[in-house]
């Protein structure tokens, strides 16, 4: 069922009437926008307040992670761990303090150990030594790292993590035949005197170990390999 019609106000009466409603929703309309911009005037300088306020807490963020990125540039820039501390760490975080030490000798550098890593513990890129590959091995002071480790090191480095050098590092020693067999192979190592220089005293890597600078041929000439994944 339909309801009525609207229809124009007939006689004087209903136009009167009209009028009368007409003037009430106007007034109303009137009083609501003078109250709603009575409202923004005074609100506008909470408003205003709360912008600014959000812009300088961003900003303040912003410039404390600035800085403290910058702190820590500075401080890996001067890093000296010694041997007694090294020798206290666990295994992971033995390879974290091998991954500082490389930043502060200009690497980019990340720690990819983990199980399954196929003999890299931290991988580092310089453009101008290219990559480099350590395998880390901390242990008691007085074991010594086999000739095995040196093999795995070198049937991996390359191939499976396209590095220019390949490093063995120890807190302790590597054997009599582990440093021959690694010395005719190309497979760097640090043995505790070694490492002493590099952490404590803060002489480079690449002098420690002599590497040259330049890119190797190989390098140049094949297709990157990618960092493994891993937590930082």
């Amino acid at each position: 069922m339909k309801g009525p019609r609207p229809r124009w106000p007939r006689g004087g009466g209903e136009w009167l009437a009209a009028a009368l409603v007409a003037v009430a929703l106007l007034t109303a309309l009137v009083e609501l926008a003078a109250a709603a911009a009575e409202l923004l005037v005074r609100s506008w300088p909470v408003s205003l307040a709360a912008a600014l306020g959000g812009s300088l807490c961003g900003g303040w963020r912003a410039w404390r992670g600035a800085r403290a990125e910058r702190e820590r540039a500075a401080a890996l820039a001067t890093l000296r761990i010694r041997l007694d501390d090294l020798d206290a760490m666990g295994d992971k975080s033995f390879e974290f303090a091998l991954r500082d030490l490389l930043i502060r000798d200009g690497w980019a550098a990340r720690v990819v150990g983990r199980k399954g890593d196929q003999a890299a513990d931290v991988i580092a890129d310089q453009e101008r030594r290219g990559r480099i590959v350590l395998q880390a091995k901390h242990t008691r002071v007085g074991n010594k790292v086999r000739s095995s480790v040196m093999y795995q090191v070198k049937g991996t480095a390359g191939p499976v993590h396209g590095a220019d050098t390949a490093v063995v590092v120890t807190n302790a020693d590597l054997t009599r035949d582990a440093k021959a067999w690694g010395d005719r192979h190309q497979v760097h190592w640090l043995d505790r005197e070694r490492l002493r220089h590099w952490a404590e005293l803060g002489t480079p890597l690449h002098a420690v170990l002599r590497l040259p600078e330049g890119r190797s041929r190989r390098r140049s000439a094949r297709r990157e390999v990618p960092l493994s994944d891993a937590s930082p």
